[in-house]
């Protein structure tokens, strides 16, 4: 009777909720104000989420109780999150569109993936991360503080901090370098001299 208790409480407490706020919510355009708001509708089924957490719409979150969220984190329109194995998200971590990270991994009994089960491992994206467009990351992988992945890329294996890596599966392209914006805003360009 435990699991089916278990399930119910799951259901009627993570899954039920998010999905009539994504039912509300898709709706609306992604701007400023509704990617704040859709992200502070949201922050009370995390494991941890802290401030400014923004989030565009058809974001899909599946397990949002075992998901660390940190500050100013944005997720962009379509991610999908699988959370069962656990998923931290450092400070100012950004996923561009379509991007996928799943904490389970799917294992393989008599020939056959169905109904075999799964393994879990925890994805860590470490601060100031930016994952690209249609970036995917398997379970168990870290990358670390201040990379980026190119779009496209699945990341298989950890990434070192301060690290540009694509293709498929992921590697190191050479090294993060710090540049100073042209662009700041939508209101004008900066000057750099």
């Amino acid at each position: 009777m435990r699991p089916i208790a278990n399930e119910i409480y799951h259901q009627l407490r993570f899954a039920l909720p998010i999905w009539i706020l994504w039912l509300l919510t898709n709706w609306w355009p992604n701007n400023r104000v509704t990617i704040r708001v859709r992200g502070w509708l949201h922050r009370p089924f995390f494991k941890k989420c802290g401030r400014g957490f923004a989030m565009g719409r058809g974001v899909t979150i599946l397990n949002p109780q075992n998901i660390e969220v940190g500050d100013n984190v944005y997720l962009a329109h379509y991610v999908w999150l699988n959370g069962l194995g656990g998923i931290v998200l450092e400070d100012e971590v950004m996923l561009g569109p379509f991007v996928t990270i799943s904490s389970l991994g799917h294992t393989c009994r008599k020939g056959s993936f169905r109904f075999s089960g799964s393994v879990p491992g925890t994805v860590r994206i470490g601060r100031g991360s930016f994952l690209a467009a249609h970036v995917s990351v398997a379970y168990g992988v870290t990358i670390g503080a201040g990379c980026l992945i190119c779009a496209n890329a699945a990341v298989v294996r950890d990434v070192p901090p301060g690290t540009i890596a694509g293709g498929v599966p992921a590697e190191p392209l050479g090294p993060c370098e710090e540049r100073e914006a042209t662009l700041t805003s939508r209101c004008g360009w900066r000057s750099v001299a």
